[in-house]
């Protein structure tokens, strides 16, 4: 049950704020967690009582956390870990803080992106339902007094409105099943579906930049919270869409266990790591400020997707608009054509 919980970033932001806050002042762990319970309700609520009877039975914050692997991250859990056995319980939750409000604003620039098109695409089939229900019976009507010989989009056209008006019981269990069975597929075979959809390459290019602002970001909360650099890459492995990315992140691992350091590892991925991102690596690494390079690499990365999110949107407005414009220009075609006709066959 705990594995499929989840809550809104927004929520766990709320959670995590609000215990930086309650510790802060000088409340204990459990009595910041009781007065969280009140007014709390769903899935918070059902968290916040798991963690509370956790703590009351002596278990320590990371290992409540541990159950949630919907809602805190390997990475999130081994901060609190690492924080919980070095006293710093107050001092990292503060930055974890900090890191889901990026994370969440990140994400709902990517989200903000994708918007427009669906929007699009739900008013077309909007539009397209409605020509279906209501003008193409009406039409077809016409046609088949006046025994036209009828184009082919035309003919196609008033057969689905015919099945969907004969039959709208069974096309909409058909139509069910097949949002069901793609909802299904997708949570079970997730990779296969990101792979999909990474493989596109303007996607691919933008999708590339989103990881690495997410692996850089991560990598450097937790080496500032002392965790070593080894197990920091072992656990942004996971954070990761992009298989050539987890490439970098594993050749980069073996390189540092036999001695050498993460510039030379991202140096040996010209084409996937940026120059400017083993740059700044390899200033880090010379002046022992590894944790805020990778702070740096990740603001500047988060720029770059952010004006890069804009350039995709503004292309896709008119790229929709005309594709869009080409369908539904088709289907009002599809029923002029044989209205001239008729008019031809009145005239004659």
């Amino acid at each position: 049950m705990e594995k499929n919980l989840s809550i809104s970033p927004y929520e766990k932001m709320g959670i995590v704020s609000n215990l930086t806050t309650m510790l802060a002042a000088g409340i204990s762990i459990l009595d910041s967690i009781d007065a969280l319970l009140q007014g709390t309700k769903g899935n918070q609520k059902k968290l916040l009582e798991i963690i509370r009877n956790d703590l009351t039975e002596g278990k320590r914050l990371y290992t409540s956390f541990a159950k949630f692997p919907r809602v805190f991250d390997k990475v999130t859990v081994n901060l609190i870990k690492a924080a919980e056995e070095a006293g710093t319980l107050e001092v990292t939750l503060r930055d974890l803080k900090k890191n889901i409000l990026r994370e969440a604003e990140f994400n709902d620039q990517v989200k903000g992106a994708l918007m427009y098109p669906g929007v699009i695409m739900v008013v077309f089939f909007g539009v397209f339902l409605l020509i279906l229900i209501v003008v193409i019976p009406r039409i077809s009507l016409v046609f088949s007094k006046m025994n036209l010989k009828l184009p082919l989009p035309t003919k196609i056209l008033i057969i689905m409105s015919n099945i969907l008006l004969s039959y709208p019981i069974p096309v909409v269990l058909v139509f069910s099943l097949i949002v069901f069975g793609a909802i299904t597929f997708y949570k079970r075979q997730k990779s296969i579906v990101f792979g999909l959809i990474v493989s596109i390459p303007l996607v691919s290019a933008l999708v590339k930049k989103i990881d690495l602002t997410r692996f850089s970001r991560s990598l450097a909360l937790l080496l500032s919270s002392g965790i070593p650099i080894t197990s920091s890459l072992d656990l942004t492995y996971d954070i990761v869409l992009k298989q050539d990315v987890k490439n970098v992140i594993l050749q980069s691992k073996e390189m540092i266990s036999s001695g050498k350091k993460l510039s030379d590892g991202f140096r040996t991925y010209p084409h996937i790591i940026p120059s400017i991102m083993t740059r700044i690596t390899e200033a880090g690494e010379k002046s022992g400020t590894l944790d805020k390079a990778m702070q740096d690499i990740s603001e500047y990365l988060e720029y770059e997707v952010s004006k890069e999110l804009k350039t995709v949107t503004a292309l896709l407005e008119p790229i929709m608009l005309v594709v869009i414009g080409v369908l539904i220009g088709g289907i009002i075609f599809s029923i002029i054509v044989p209205i001239y006709g008729l008019l031809g066959n009145i005239g004659g």
